[in-house]
């Protein structure tokens, strides 16, 4: 098979329409700790970007031990609240001395892995998630629209049975599903048409050679992948993973040439430069890029997620998917595999699936950068390409929710090429062909088989 080339051409990373960055400083976890902090004092410290939370979530949980109890981001405040059990004055003095508001609670991480123990082994049933919410200190359920009749009184009994101060049960009104395309569009040609998916972010493999993370069930659903929907393969599957611990895929360009520069593609010249990978903190603000749907922004509600899919090759079957991020960020069929980031360029996530929509709301998962690069050996960062050359730097908290949808961005000579003369706010719609949107097919729209030649993921 003939592989298209690409020399000196970058890929670009799959999101689009964010506005201006300008240069904000990246900070470090603990590099901005006051001098009241540094002289022993316990006022909490002001953490103004979502990495300084999540590093001061991590630094405490190893330093808090089995009294670590979660813990979540006041935006309001802009201050870390650290759950922490059997707490000794010591132990309280030590989370605060680092800077963070303690709260006593009764619940320990393991009760509620446990409580989750019980939920996989009575209630995995199509259509329901559960995560941990560090807020109410509970294992908060989700049901969709399908869960009805005798798999919601099970449920149900299965949430009534942990005990009201351990979980909490709450109805979806779309469906759960992996959604499909987000971001730059990818295109693979299959038995049954194509499938079309997204670009998530540009790492290096562990071999050195260029590549990107995407969704694990676009991984599974195909192997080679072009920038356009009738082009030659250019990047071909090297590793996926779903369902199970995880839905990510590690996807290898061909030409080992290519330059695939570790930032976020928003067209019309700009780019947020991605600096590093980072873990969610529940609370804080991120933002989620889609080509359905354009960018929109949203908080995370839950760590550690569990979601179960209706199987899309057996009607009787379930996909479970674990280890997810779960957010209140809008998303619809067309932005599967789409970046979710942080204002100062932390990459956060690649979407997976959910239920709702971007008028009505609902709940998106992701799938943790963290843990893809770990499973994968894969870096992230350049792989051939400096960062931040494509243009100027943008802040996606100046157009989140303006923007409906990738328009023309899904074909041309880059990876989703985004167009760079259109404005980040015109694009809408499907575009030129890409087929996003009202096609059928596994995983659109109303999640139906696919029957028209096309699919996406």
């Amino acid at each position: 098979m003939s592989h298209k080339r690409i020399p000196k051409r970058k890929a670009a990373v799959a999101v689009g329409g964010v506005a201006a960055l300008g240069a904000a400083a990246f900070l470090l976890p603990m590099a901005n700790a006051s001098q009241d902090d540094a002289a022993g004092a316990t006022a909490p410290r002001t953490l103004k970007s979502a990495s300084d939370a999540s590093g001061l979530a991590a630094q405490l949980q190893g330093l808090l031990g089995q009294a670590f109890a979660g813990s979540y981001y006041d935006s309001g405040k802009q201050q870390l609240v650290v759950n922490v059990i059997n707490g000794d004055s010591n132990t309280v003095v030590q989370a605060q001395k680092a800077g963070a508001v303690v709260r006593q609670v009764r619940n320990s991480n393991s009760a509620l892995a446990a409580v989750a123990g019980t939920l996989k082994s009575k209630a995995t049933i199509p259509g329901t998630a559960w995560a941990v919410d560090p807020k109410t200190n509970k294992v908060v359920v989700t049901a969709d629209s399908t869960v009805t009749g005798s798999r919601w009184d099970t449920l149900e009994s299965t949430v009534k049975g942990l005990g009201s101060d351990m979980a909490t049960l709450k109805k979806s009104s779309g469906t759960f599903k992996p959604l499909v395309s987000g971001g730059d569009a990818i295109f693979s040609q299959v038995a049954d048409g194509t499938v079309r998916c997204s670009l998530g972010f540009n790492v290096t493999a562990s071999d050195g050679s260029p590549a990107f993370l995407t969704a694990g069930h676009c991984g599974v659903a195909a192997k080679d992948w072009s920038d356009s929907e009738t082009g030659q393969p250019i990047a071909t599957v090297d590793q996926a993973q779903f369902p199970g611990n995880g839905d990510f895929s590690l996807v290898k360009y061909d030409d080992a040439t290519t330059q695939a520069p570790s930032e976020v593609n928003i067209g019309n010249g700009q780019t947020v430069a991605i600096n590093q990978a980072v873990d969610a903190t529940v609370g804080e603000t991120v933002f989620r890029m889609g080509s359905t749907t354009g960018l929109h922004d949203g908080q995370v509600t839950g760590l550690d997620a569990t979601v179960n899919f209706q199987s899309e090759t057996d009607p009787n079957g379930v996909d479970t998917v674990t280890g997810l991020i779960q957010t209140d960020v809008c998303a619809e069929a067309g932005d599967s595999g789409g970046s979710l980031f942080t204002q100062d360029g932390g990459a956060v996530g690649m979407t997976s699936g959910g239920s709702g929509d971007c008028t009505s709301g609902g709940e998106t998962f992701f799938q943790p950068v963290t843990t893809a690069l770990q499973a994968t050996g894969a870096t992230l960062g350049d792989a051939g390409a400096g960062a931040g050359d494509a243009g100027a730097t943008a802040d996606p908290s100046a157009t989140a929710g303006d923007q409906n949808g990738a328009g023309d961005q899904a074909g041309g000579d880059q990876i989703g090429g985004a167009d760079p003369s259109a404005a980040a706010g015109d694009q809408n719609g499907t575009g030129d062909g890409t087929g996003t949107g009202d096609q059928s097919g596994t995983g659109a729209d109303d999640g139906s088989a696919a029957g028209d030649g096309s699919s996406s993921h």
